[in-house]
């Protein structure tokens, strides 16, 4: 006859809660950082696109001595505006027609085929332009803008970019 009973062994109350303490210390942490990387992932796209309309105007200039002037302010580009919010997953829709009616876009050899998060707009005249990125991400109001400026310094073309302050979104 056995005289002890083998204890059975199941997690008390104390221990479930702990376990409970530690993924929501863990959530707490990697929630506002994944926030964080998928805001950075966003705005890459205004670089990306900034960088293709920077290469095309230095190619254009190299071509013909000159940027691509414009006689008045391109509308921006796709024409929704910062209206994109609302829209399916709030990108401003795909709209590579409005690119291809403007001419100054179709000199830079630039348009979107897919939906943006976005807006592009372009000013130039003979020996520098801008071009912008308007956007606002997590649509709560505040539009972060991107610069693109060109320069032609003794015929030779150059572009910097300017990114928004760092939390500006």
């Amino acid at each position: 006859m056995k005289l002890f009973k083998k204890a059975q062994r199941g997690f008390t109350l104390i221990e479930l809660m702990i376990v409970v303490a530690i993924i929501g210390i863990l959530a707490a942490v990697a929630i506002p950082s994944f926030m964080d990387y998928i805001k950075r992932s966003k705005k890459s796209e205004a670089s990306l696109q900034l960088n293709k309309i920077g290469k095309n105007a230095k190619r254009y200039y190299a071509e013909t001595g000159s940027y691509v002037a414009t006689t008045s302010n391109t509308v921006p580009t796709p024409v929704t505006g910062l209206a994109c919010c609302g829209n399916a997953t709030n990108h401003c829709p795909a709209a590579p027609s409005s690119f291809v009616a403007d001419t100054t876009w179709t000199a830079l050899d630039f348009q979107i085929d897919e939906p943006t998060l976005f807006v592009y707009k372009y000013t130039g005249a003979a020996q520098s332009f801008t071009a912008t990125a308007v956007g606002d991400l997590d649509c709560d109001g505040t539009a972060i803008t991107y610069t693109l400026a060109g320069t032609a310094d003794k015929g030779n073309p150059a572009v910097t970019i300017t990114e928004p302050p760092v939390n500006a979104d």
